[in-house]
């Protein structure tokens, strides 16, 4: 049992059943009709403060064979005890109780364990530079979850003579190793290293959590490589097993891309409903025109002098910087072919540039993480083929198959076909105001020289959205003319009703206390609106009231003065 992310009291109650457990067996060890198993998973953080073997050689590890001479954690001796105890246990009565202690690594596979929090922090993408705590030299023993299992599974099976185990993989880690390896498989592919003490300040980061990230220890688990038959799944560590590491967090978290193409003609509001699925599945917004750009400045930034573009850490250790993008020469040559390309073409880019910018930003690391919306793009179904399509050998290895063979990592699961009369959306362009159309392609000829060519390029015959039919992903059909919405509420609902829920952590912090905040603001309001609607009511009866008080009244004094009795008036 591990404490990895108890909170104080959760430790409490976890110390109270576990001496609860040790008294129960140890009064009803000799009371055992069949023989019983008992496996105590602790941790290596019970030799964390053992001293080395040898003084003049720190890099001898530990073995199975040192156990008597393991210091623990000062938090970890609760955990120390629990191992004595059991080996105690286990010589009461060996014929009828059996007990074994596994001192297993540092945990990761599935959701991570405790470095769940640098694959947190690099899948969002919200930090340049995923951090490291202190220089990062500590090495950390660990092992695949998977592989923990199956050592369990041994020792039920082969009930070995060795009562204390070490479960550790091959891996000689540091920290940085791993965080690094992290943030270039999942991140931004930089780290930064910072004081311990900073590292208090993350609400995700337990006392237990650092005290484990910041042990030094090496560890080798000779006794199961030596007696054991594993079918290991990351027998070399974390970071040589990184792909497949990183498909188990994402499928366990369920942090899967949502990638949705939205096509159709101008002005059917593609970016305006393209806008509202980023926000609700927190997707990434691609636009042909912003991608250009980007590419154009990455490319300057590449050539640019080295000292005007280090403007964040990257690092401390300098030689092992992760090269992005093309080297300067290829970089200055791509952008001089650009910007010639642009010349001649009036501003605009020819397809080659295009789908090659294009490729690089859906193999970016945001858009592989999260997933994407690509706005209106591609037009054709050469640009879908040349986008989409697997090149080279990989795109002859199944010819024969009906399907083609295309980039699944980069290819939209959901294609949105919205579309409607040219008759509406001239009526809807003619309706803008002219603020919105200045400066855009909304004006008259622009807009309809782009409405006819998207005509010609989607006839009955052939559009774009053959492609995607080809590759069996049926586009989703959308008669904007259809929906009274000017806000497009109703066209977002239906297609997240086909896409489904989103694929991601959930809200943060900020945004619940926003939508609390919302909440209350509406609470408020709504009470506010009944307080007056109240207040309008009892005016009213009061007004009535007074009114037939006054009535009466009129009634009385007309008796007095005609001396007609109230009751025949």
């Amino acid at each position: 049992f591990t404490k990895d992310s108890c909170s104080e009291n959760e430790k409490v109650f976890i110390q109270h059943v576990r001496q609860t457990i040790l008294a129960s067996l140890h009064g009803e060890v000799l009371h055992f009709e069949k023989p019983k198993l008992f496996i105590l998973v602790s941790t290596i953080m019970t030799w964390a403060r053992s001293k080395p073997l040898d003084p003049d050689d720190s890099e001898i590890p530990f073995t199975e064979e040192d156990y008597r001479r393991r210091k623990p954690h000062p938090n970890f001796m609760d955990h120390i005890n629990a191992e004595k105890v059991i080996i105690k246990l286990g010589k009461t009565n060996k014929n009828k109780f059996s007990t074994y202690v596994v001192a297993s690594g540092l945990q990761y596979g599935a959701e991570e364990g405790i470095f769940h929090y640098f694959f947190k922090t690099a899948w969002l993408g919200e930090t340049p530079a995923i951090p490291v705590f202190g220089d990062g030299n500590n090495f950390l023993p660990t092992i695949h979850v998977v592989d923990l299992a199956a050592v369990l599974q041994n020792i039920a099976d082969h009930r070995p003579k060795t009562h204390y185990i070490v479960a550790v993989d091959e891996s000689i880690h540091t920290l940085q190793a791993i965080v690094k390896c992290i943030s270039k498989n999942v991140g931004p592919g930089k780290i930064q290293k910072i004081p311990r003490e900073n590292a208090f300040l993350s609400k995700d980061l337990t006392q237990t959590h650092l005290d484990m990230l910041l042990v030094n220890l090496r560890m080798e688990a000779v006794f199961l490589k030596e007696n054991f038959n594993i079918k290991w799944v990351a027998q070399t560590g974390l970071v040589e097993n990184i792909g497949q590491v990183l498909k188990e967090y994402k499928q366990s978290r369920g942090l899967l891309p949502v990638k949705i193409c939205v096509l159709g003609p101008p002005a059917v509001g593609k970016s305006t409903i393209a806008e509202e699925l980023c926000k609700h599945y927190k997707l990434h917004h691609i636009k042909i025109k912003d991608v250009i750009s980007e590419a154009i400045e990455n490319l300057e930034k590449i050539i640019a002098p080295k000292e005007t573009v280090e403007t964040e850490e990257v690092g401390e250790e300098g030689e092992e910087d992760e090269e992005e993008g093309d080297t300067i020469e290829e970089a200055q040559e791509l952008l001089d072919g650009v910007k010639e390309n642009m010349e001649q073409n009036g501003g605009r880019l020819d397809d080659q540039y295009v789908i090659k910018f294009m490729k690089e930003k859906l193999k970016s690391m945001p858009c592989k993480n999260q997933g994407y919306i690509l706005d209106g793009f591609p037009k054709t179904y050469d640009q879908a083929k040349d986008l989409f399509n697997l090149e080279g050998d990989e795109e002859e290895e199944e010819t024969r198959s009906k399907v083609p063979r295309y980039d699944k990592l980069i290819t939209p699961e959901y294609v949105i076909s919205l579309n409607a009369s040219d008759e509406f959306l001239k009526n809807r362009v003619m309706n803008l105001p002219e603020s919105v159309v200045a400066g855009t392609h909304y004006t008259q000829d622009r807009f309809l020289r782009t409405l006819s060519l998207f005509r010609e390029l989607n006839t009955e015959d052939e559009t774009v959205l053959n492609y995607f039919d080809e590759l069996e992903i049926h586009p989703q059909f959308i008669d904007v003319a259809k929906f009274e919405d000017p806000e497009n509420k109703f066209i977002v609902k239906e297609i997240i009703k086909e896409t489904g829920e989103p694929r991601n952590y959930g809200l943060t912090d900020e945004e619940k206390e926003e939508l609390e905040h919302k909440a209350a603001e509406a609470r408020l309001a709504k009470e506010a609106e009944e307080n007056a609607e109240q207040e309008r009511k009892e005016a009213e009866e009061r007004a009535e009231k007074l009114a037939n008080w006054e009535e009466w009244l009129q009634e009385k004094l007309l008796c007095v003065i005609t001396k007609i009795p109230l009751k025949q008036v």
